[in-house]
């Protein structure tokens, strides 16, 4: 679904700054480049500080630590290279080239160990839920999780099922509630990993939860889960 900017205002001061953003000059007429929006997720279980660039353009700002998000940006649209390295290092860690389509909407996440750091660019389907509905997409970006399944406020049948890292399912269609538990559970044992709770599923939005860090971790960078909103309207 083609997405409806009503941050246009917040994203043409980000566009200004990060030079996403332009106008070409054709036969003496000005016509605007086509944009795509763009989430970018610090999924990768590391203390150290990093920034993401697309093309040669710093699109991380301010100090980009593990669980951080930022978007929706506008980007040109067309074939984008990006990259993520630590911070204030221009050398780059791990590269990905990636077609982004005009007026859709993607998700960058930086996955895996900072040894083994990889870049994970996900179509996001911004459809608008039917009424008295929400939508979710579970990720699995435990690199040591195993395979994990989502499940709603304990119904008797998993929102999305065994899913092995770096995979994910689509965006599925959930009740809109005031309050639910999100659990991530092992998909052979379903026993339950990590859980969200109290999570109001608002009518008519759209999120994703994933699963991050490491059961072999401790403090910030163990085993949990996390969600976000995606907003376009």
């Amino acid at each position: 679904m083609k997405l409806s900017f009503t941050y246009k205002a917040i994203a043409a001061a980000l566009v200004l700054s990060l030079g996403f953003l332009s106008c070409s000059k054709l036969d003496g007429n000005y016509e605007p480049i086509q944009t795509s929006g763009l989430n970018i997720i610090q999924a990768s279980p590391t203390l150290d500080l990093l920034d993401v660039y697309v093309d040669n353009t710093r699109a991380t700002a301010s100090d980009f630590e593990f669980g951080n998000k930022i978007g929706y940006l506008s980007a040109y649209s067309g074939n984008r290279a990006f990259n993520v390295t630590k911070k204030g290092n221009a050398t780059s860690l791990k590269s990905l080239t990636y077609t982004l389509k005009p007026q859709l909407g993607y998700s960058l996440f930086v996955v895996n160990t900072l040894a083994n750091i990889e870049l994970l660019m996900l179509d996001d389907d911004l459809t608008k839920p039917a009424a008295g509905k929400a939508r979710i997409r579970f990720v699995n970006l435990s690199p040591d999780g195993g395979n994990l399944s989502l499940n709603v406020g304990g119904a008797a049948t998993d929102l999305s099922t065994n899913k092995a890292f770096k995979e994910f399912s689509a965006f599925e269609t959930v009740d809109a509630s005031a309050s639910v538990t999100l659990n991530i559970k092992n998909a052979t044992t379903s026993t339950i990993e990590a859980t969200i709770p109290g999570v109001k599923l608002e009518e008519g939005k759209i999120y994703t939860v994933y699963a991050k860090g490491l059961k072999s971790g401790t403090g910030d960078l163990g085993f949990s889960a996390k969600m976000f909103l995606h907003s376009s309207n």
